[in-house]
Order: structure tokens, then C-alpha cells, then sequence
């Protein structure tokens, strides 16, 4: 299993990559969230990798950090998910974003990631909803300040008005436990105009 390549980077093809390793090219698909900050092309980099044998072939995939690949196999572990759904994913929000969607059982941000329809984002709420957390301690944070009871419907309208997911849990946290939903968002929305 090749785990990890420390090498000079040779091509930037997206989603490929070209990493020389002590003479030797890897072609390496990775997402975009590792795609994006990579150093310009030879200079050094070092990503964690997931080798996939499969009977057409061997692949391999790279990743910026070690939660990024822990999430790739656990997206992998997924039915109906495959290793293209599984950057896509990651290509198309981070590994904290994903957490939070799956945490708040929110189907409707899995479905903008393209290739990801209704029944699969179902099925990824389903099978990750408390893996996630457990895996990567990480996003643990994030699932512990996961909302609850009228905080989730104020989570959702801040979401749904277009705010991160940070700056939505950040303004969550300072408001009071007991507070109601339209009174929530109104307070809400007051913090984050302050930000």
C-alpha cells in the first residue's frame, strides 16, 4: 500500500497531478480542495495517498490532509459510491462542511455537489451520520456544536440565506438555549451584520 509521496510536482492536469518520486512518476487524481494550494510545478510536495486496485487497473488518489483521506474511504464504504462521487465531494466542500451537512441531515447541500442525487444524498446521511464524528476528531468539534431543537431551524435559515456554516455556529453559540426560532434568526442575523 503506498500511503503517503513526498516528490516534486512534474504536471497540474485537474484532477491529476504528476509527482516525481526519487525518478519515478505517480499519476495521482486528486480533489479539488487539494488541487487548488498546490505549490507551482517543481516544487516539492507531500501528499497522503489511497492506492485502488481494481481489475482494470491500479489508481491512485492524494490528499492534502489525513482527514481528507479518511473521509475518501469512509465515502468509499458508501454503496453507490465510488472513487469519482467520492472527490467530487470532497471537491466540492470540505471535509467540516460535509460533516456539518450530514450532522444537520441536510440531503439538500449534498445535492449541489454534482453526480449527487436525492437517494444518494439520503444514503450518505444514512450511513455516516454518526461515523463521521467518531472517525475524524477533527470535525468532532463541529458535530459537538451541532444545533438542536430551535437551534437547528435557525442553523438552517442562516444556511439557507447563504451564510457559512462557521460564521452560522459562531452566531448560534451566543445566543441563548431557550430562545425561539423567528427571535433566533432575528438575533442572529444582528450578530453576523456586526462581524
Amino acid at each position: 500500500m503506498i500511503g503517503r509521496l513526498n516528490g516534486i510536482l512534474l504536471e497540474k492536469n485537474p484532477p491529476q497531478i504528476l509527482l516525481d518520486v526519487n525518478g519515478v512518476g505517480y499519476d495521482i487524481e486528486v480533489p479539488m480542495s487539494t488541487f487548488y494550494p498546490l505549490p507551482n510545478l517543481g516544487e516539492r510536495v507531500a501528499l497522503h495517498t489511497h492506492l485502488a486496485v481494481r481489475e482494470d487497473g491500479h489508481f491512485l488518489y492524494g490528499f492534502a490532509t489525513e482527514d481528507e483521506r479518511t473521509t475518501f474511504r469512509m465515502l468509499l464504504k458508501v454503496s453507490g459510491i465510488g472513487a469519482r462521487t467520492a472527490l467530487a465531494i470532497l471537491s466540492g466542500m470540505s471535509v467540516t462542511e460535509l460533516a456539518g451537512a450530514i450532522t444537520l441531515q441536510e440531503a439538500g447541500r449534498l445535492t449541489r455537489v454534482p453526480g449527487i442525487g436525492k437517494k444518494t444524498a439520503e444514503r450518505l446521511l444514512l450511513e455516516l451520520k454518526d461515523k463521521l464524528a467518531k472517525t475524524l476528531p477533527a470535525v468532532s468539534n463541529t458535530v459537538a456544536l451541532a444545533p438542536q431543537g430551535a437551534h437547528t431551524d435557525i442553523a438552517h435559515a442562516l444556511l439557507a440565506l447563504g451564510y457559512n456554516e462557521k460564521e452560522a455556529l459562531g452566531s448560534l453559540k451566543q445566543l441563548p438555549a431557550e430562545i425561539g426560532v423567528s427571535d433566533g434568526i432575528r438575533a442572529a442575523l444582528k450578530l453576523l451584520s456586526k462581524a
